[in-house]
């Protein structure tokens, strides 16, 4: 595609007509593959900002390429903070990010905050319920329940509330959901209507969104994980194979779960390649399908 049929370089051009504010915030949303890193790089490096992660599997240190994280000449041109910093056996959660970033806004007041998860942006704009922690007890009943009975049994147990808030097609949210109630006795939505004041609300910063066209962003992502291939994505998921967890947070990071198949012996290489394609295009769909939602006031770049 040409540099004038390219979005990101469609996006780099209304960036410098609609250049945000320097004193406050800017936040960048938008789908895996997007160009967010590239985007958020550029308005860093014009005015003199960080860049803070908001993407739930950048924060492992164990995947740098499968989860495209900034690399190290990245890193050199902007400070990069709240990437590859947790390491697998960290407890790691929303409610970590968000205290982390709370620390971070009171040392750069107006940082490029850039991801793809909505869970973030959400906890960020619209403010985190203090839930308890979920003692390691609980969450390995939620995960035998799950395993042995399926998804409706932790379902059942769910308040009519909650379950109306929740996509309950998703075994992480469901199991989610079931273990706070589990843990404090009140199911979650009545924590979230408990939820404090948020950090930091769109009305105090400039938030984008991206949505390129579908077409573009799914070719992308098939040239990416090639990419990835022979960047050594590969080498990392081996040398995850180990501590494999399917259930474990970190273990989510598109594509591994299909190389790590690969390498147990149960995929061919030609279908894991196709499989983590597949994998990571719907994950970009239900990424799209939050932001359309969720992100209707958010300026569109493309």
């Amino acid at each position: 595609m040409d540099k004038n049929g390219d979005p990101i370089a469609r996006a780099l051009t209304r960036l410098q007509n609609v250049a945000p504010d320097p004193a406050v915030p800017v936040l960048l949303a938008g789908p895996t593959a997007s160009g967010k890193s590239a985007l958020a790089l550029t308005i860093a490096e014009a005015q003199g900002r960080v860049i803070i992660n908001a993407d739930a599997l950048q924060v492992y240190d164990m995947w740098q390429v499968l989860t495209a994280r900034p690399d190290a000449s990245d890193c050199a041109r902007v400070p990069h903070l709240l990437y590859g910093c947790v390491s697998r056996g960290q407890e790691w959660s929303v409610g970590h990010w968000l205290r982390a970033v709370r620390d971070l806004l009171d040392k750069y007041p107006n940082p490029v905050i850039a991801g793809g998860t909505g869970l973030y942006f959400r906890a960020l704009t619209e403010g985190l319920a203090e839930i308890p922690a979920t003692p390691p007890h609980i969450r390995a009943e939620g995960d035998m329940t799950l395993a042995k009975h399926g998804l409706e049994a932790l379902l059942n147990d769910l308040d009519p509330t909650t379950c109306a808030r929740i996509d309950t097609a998703n075994p992480a949210r469901v199991q989610r959901a079931w273990e706070v109630l589990r843990t404090t006795g009140q199911g979650l939505a009545e924590w979230q209507d408990q939820t404090p004041p948020p950090l930091l609300p769109c009305a105090m910063a400039t938030a984008f969104v991206l949505r390129p066209q579908v077409d573009w962003l799914n070719e992308r992502i098939n040239q990416r994980f090639d990419e990835m291939l022979a960047q050594g994505g590969l080498d990392e998921a081996r040398a995850a194979l180990p501590h494999w967890d399917a259930q474990a947070p970190w273990a989510k990071a598109i594509g591994a779960p299909e190389l790590i198949a690969y390498l147990q012996g149960h995929m061919s290489w030609h279908d894991t390649r196709e499989a983590a394609k597949l994998a990571t295009r719907q994950y970009a769909k239900r990424q799209r399908t939050w932001f359309r939602t969720r992100m209707k006031d958010w300026h569109e770049l493309i």
